[in-house]
């Protein structure tokens, strides 16, 4: 049976709805002395009854699996409604951030190097395995203004590649200036002859053990690093250049969407759920908590991480850092030009 993509989308009135419904509920449903125990976090989106979307809001409960109502033990079942709002349940098993690239057998075109390198291509941390590059991107200046050109030469001050922290940090563990490598380590990248970049800022990540998942506040998993003009191209294989970007509160349900990533290439998918949150496991027993996340159909895998997603028309959305086989997660890409103080591409779209 054939989809009715416009009741894939939601009304505006309806998002401002669940949007307050969200606030309301959220903080309950995921506490953890209370949460079901395959709940790994709530959004909001479109109801869907017998396989078709209804175009009528919903809180999204996000758990690992679906399970049949007599598969549940007592006080497992999703409410029918939170906040006086109706609820869906969207399995989207356990979303991963930093999931291990897996070698390449066979040199793919994404994992090789490549100067000036492109969005798509592989990078990363010298310790880690490999991500992708998202573009590259300059300084927002105080006061709103972008960083100027150096004098005479139309070229940016400063110039970046934008990736994850767990792809161009290490997740916290790395140091200011520590080199970056095209390709990534795990695509035969080494230091210093592959060296394109040096870590310059990251926004750091709240980790349980440490901080308690209550009390995690993450918006998003960025960094950048600067490298010399000329080693950088602001174009994405496959999909040219960026034509602008999308604020957050424009950016909706139902958008079919693209990226261009190391391991799996171009890839299509919709977005299925925003402002979300959800747990995300990064290996060796830590967890980030992350709010107001973008959903998507399943479009990536390990190495993917740090794609730009896109709509298919080239307008930036999210930056991609996590997912599973069910599902991609990725931060508004508002907050990463916020809190990283870069542009993607001046035209607000």
């Amino acid at each position: 049976m054939k989809l009715d993509e416009n009741k894939m989308v939601l009304a505006e009135t309806d998002i401002a709805e669940v949007f307050k419904a969200h606030a309301s509920a959220v903080e309950s449903f995921m506490n953890p002395e209370k949460m079901p125990s395959n709940v790994v976090g709530l959004g909001a989106g479109v109801k869907w009854k017998n396989g078709q979307p209804t175009g009528e809001p919903a809180l999204i409960a996000l758990v690992t699996q679906k399970l049949d109502k007599d598969q549940l033990r007592r006080g497992e079942l999703v409410p029918s409604k939170l906040a006086d709002m109706q609820t869906d349940v969207m399995a989207i098993g356990y979303p991963f951030a930093g999931l291990n690239a897996t070698p390449q057998v066979e040199v793919q075109t994404l994992a090789q190097p490549l100067r000036p390198a492109e969005g798509g291509y592989s990078v990363g941390h010298y310790k880690i395995t490999a991500g992708t590059i998202a573009t590259s991107v300059y300084d927002i200046l105080p006061g709103g203004s972008v960083s100027p050109p150096l004098h005479g030469t139309g070229v940016p001050a400063r110039y970046y590649i934008l990736s994850n922290n767990h792809v161009l940090a290490n997740s916290n563990d790395a140091i200011l200036g520590d080199p970056v490598l095209q390709p990534g380590p795990f695509d035969g990248g080494s230091d210093p002859a592959d060296r394109i970049a040096r870590l310059s800022r990251f926004v750091p990540i709240t980790f349980q053990p440490g901080v308690p998942l209550p009390f995690h506040n993450n918006l998003v998993d960025c960094a950048i690093a600067e490298g010399q003009f000329h080693d950088l191209d602001r174009e994405i294989y496959w999909s040219g250049y960026v034509r602008g970007w999308r604020q957050k509160q424009n950016i909706a349900v139902g958008t079919p969407v693209k990226k261009t990533g190391r391991t799996t290439n171009l890839t299509t998918g919709r977005i299925t759920v925003i402002n979300a949150t959800v747990d995300v496991n990064y290996g060796g027993g830590k967890v980030a908590c992350f709010r107001d996340q973008i959903l998507t159909t399943p479009m990536s895998a390990g190495g993917d991480s740090g794609s730009l997603i896109l709509t298919l028309d080239n307008v930036a959305v999210g930056l991609l850092f996590a997912g599973s086989s069910q599902v991609t997660i990725a931060n508004q890409i508002e907050n990463v030009r916020a809190l990283l103080r870069v542009e993607v591409a001046e035209q607000i779209l």
